[in-house]
């Protein structure tokens, strides 16, 4: 029985890079699903609507949207519900539209879609195609085109368990000329890179990223697929515990 694939991005059911990730779903299986949010949810992280009914929009046989869902929210209701009995081997998130580098991962809800895949018990990886904002806001979506199918055939067989995701960078340089894969670790920056910034509007504000926190690490994410010109990819882990302190740390703690 081959693989049974289940897609979700943060960006929309109709967004252009759902669709780039079908066809990289489909080379590699023909047991596709997609159940993606109905707009845009860039930026909801891991949110999961407790408390608010959700409806699914049945657009194909295969193809789902729920109105008003975070990816969260439709990786649970394909695993859970949508795919029966079977749930989805692997669960692949985006491709977004933009990088999804370093402490951004912790809002991202591409990156929550393929977590929450992996808490589903599936092999969950998140793809993001990168943007060179110094030249332009356009996507230029050659680089997961070429390198999509055979990056995440790659991490499929390389999958140990199911206590981790696998977070995924396409480089935005020419796609004949990216030098290839490379297991990195993530960016932390010296500050988070959310800050308030003023609308032209009086009195209203919006949370976004004007500057990149320096310095940064050569060896991790942002720097390898942006500087080096390689498609990064990062293991993260569900057990977010730091055992080492949490062992230092036992015995030491008293309420007096």
């Amino acid at each position: 029985m081959g693989l049974r694939i289940l897609i979700t991005n943060d960006d929309g059911v109709d967004a252009p890079g759902i669709a780039i990730m079908a066809d990289i779903a489909r080379a590699l299986s023909d047991d596709v699903w997609i159940v993606a949010p109905d707009g845009n949810q860039s930026g909801a992280g891991h949110r999961l609507s407790f408390g608010h009914e959700l409806t699914i929009d049945r657009l194909d046989a295969r193809t789902f949207a729920v109105v008003g869902g975070s990816p969260a929210d439709c990786v649970v209701a394909g695993m859970t519900h949508l795919l029966g009995d079977r749930p989805a081997d692997v669960v692949l998130s985006g491709v977004n539209a933009g990088q999804n580098l370093g402490d951004i991962v912790n809002c991202s809800g591409t990156a929550a879609g393929a977590r929450e895949g992996a808490m589903q018990g599936a092999i969950g990886i998140a793809m993001s195609q990168g943007i060179d904002y110094s030249v332009s806001r356009e996507v230029d979506w050659s680089n997961a085109i070429a390198h999509g199918t055979a990056t995440a055939r790659a991490v499929i067989a390389a999958a140990q368990g199911r206590d981790h995701y696998y977070n995924i960078n396409f480089p935005f340089c020419d796609a004949a000329t990216t030098r290839g894969i490379a297991v990195v670790p993530l960016q932390r920056f010296s500050r988070s890179p959310f800050r308030y910034y003023a609308s032209d509007n009086a009195g209203k504000f919006f949370v976004a990223i004007p500057d990149t926190p320096l310095p940064l690490d050569p060896e991790a994410d942002y720097e390898v697929m942006r500087r080096d010109g390689y498609v990064t990819v990062t293991p993260l882990m569900l057990q977010q515990t730091d055992l080492d302190l949490a062992r230092r740390l036992n015995g030491t703690l008293s309420l007096g």
